[in-house]
């Protein structure tokens, strides 16, 4: 029986944090076993909004494969390919346009938080929003059509896209036969995770994230600024430490110690300093492997060319078949 097929990817604009590693690539690890992964580095969805800073986003190309490679995905058991270089995606994206108005994308609530959330770019009302970024649900139809994937892994916030995804395929099936199939999605059970700053969300632009890829001194210079207790003044005050981002962090990385972490804390015994020193230990600690691994790739880059190479030629392969399809049901499969 054929395993069934997830597609999904990532935004090659910084390196990966911890909310990346917690909201999803621990899920992506496990997924590679059961499912036939695809794992996209999406460049071209990048360009919506750094198209004035080209180098930055073929830089993190490589950046993002090796933090993917350095938390577990495997070669052998998954592909992960470059976006750009489908040229499938591309053009299904310029028909797929035919099929959604313009006043559907407005109304796509993502979009319309991403686009408020961008006023540097796009000017305060999003006046300035340009046809890429207003489009790119289109083109993440395409991504997950193209490659007749089953399962799509997203957030809630993510879900308004897929939708648009499934009434894009329901109107192509609908006009030319039933050629596309309708993903679902995969719900992460992934709590979205808080920034140093106590911010419901950690962001690569945020400065409020730690990432995979920091060194010791990096690691303790940010948990050293990670927000405490406002209310606990002197070392022997009690605190909560259910509003203190270190008790946080340490549930991420320390579990084993947090119940007493935490009763020392209530009581007034624990010191914040050394609650962050004790923090910045089992963070090293639990960083170690997935730096390790990450050097030997970043000493090791024909490797990860070739992986890529590897990747998105396996992905290149089924993109033709389904584009092959595709343009049978439109009839512009001239000469074939």
């Amino acid at each position: 029986m054929d395993r069934k097929v997830i597609l999904t990817g990532l935004r090659p604009t910084g390196n990966l944090h911890f909310g990346h590693y917690f909201g999803a690539l621990t899920n992506w690890v496990k997924l590679q076993d059961e499912y036939d992964c695809f794992f996209e580095i999406a460049d071209v969805q990048a360009l919506t909004d750094n198209f004035n800073n080209p180098d930055k986003v073929r830089k993190n190309v490589r950046e993002t494969a090796i933090d993917l490679l350095s938390v577990g995905i495997d070669p052998k058991k998954a592909n992960i390919f470059i976006q750009s270089a489908i040229h499938e995606i591309a053009e299904l994206t310029v028909y797929y346009s035919n099929l959604v108005t313009i006043a559907r994308l407005y109304r796509n609530p993502t979009v319309k938080t991403e686009v408020m959330q961008k006023k540097g770019i796009f000017g305060e009302k999003g006046e300035g929003v340009t046809y890429g970024f207003l489009g790119y649900p289109v083109s993440q139809a395409a991504d997950i059509t193209v490659f007749d994937c089953d399962l799509v892994p997203v957030g809630e916030d993510q879900l308004p896209i897929l939708e648009q995804t499934r009434e894009i395929v329901r109107k192509f099936n609908s006009i030319y036969g039933e050629y596309l199939k309708e993903p679902n999605h995969l719900l992460s059970n992934n709590p979205r995770i808080k920034g140093l700053d106590g911010n419901e969300k950690m962001g690569k632009s945020l400065g409020n994230a730690i990432f995979l890829c920091d060194n010791d001194e990096t690691i303790k210079e940010k948990i050293m600024g990670a927000v405490t207790d406002p209310n606990k003044i002197k070392k022997d005050d009690p605190a909560n430490p259910e509003v203190c981002m270190v008790y946080y962090y340490h549930n991420l990385v320390n579990k084993d110690n947090c119940s007493t972490i935490c009763s020392e804390c209530k009581k007034g015994s624990r010191g914040c300093v050394n609650c962050k020193k004790e923090l910045i230990t089992a963070m090293t600690e639990f960083l170690k492997p997935i730096r390790e691994k990450r050097k030997m790739y970043e000493e090791n880059p024909s490797l990860v060319d070739e992986i890529l190479i590897n990747g998105t030629k396996n992905a290149k392969k089924v993109a033709e078949k389904k584009m092959k399809q595709v343009k049978e049901a439109i009839k512009i499969n001239y000469f074939e």
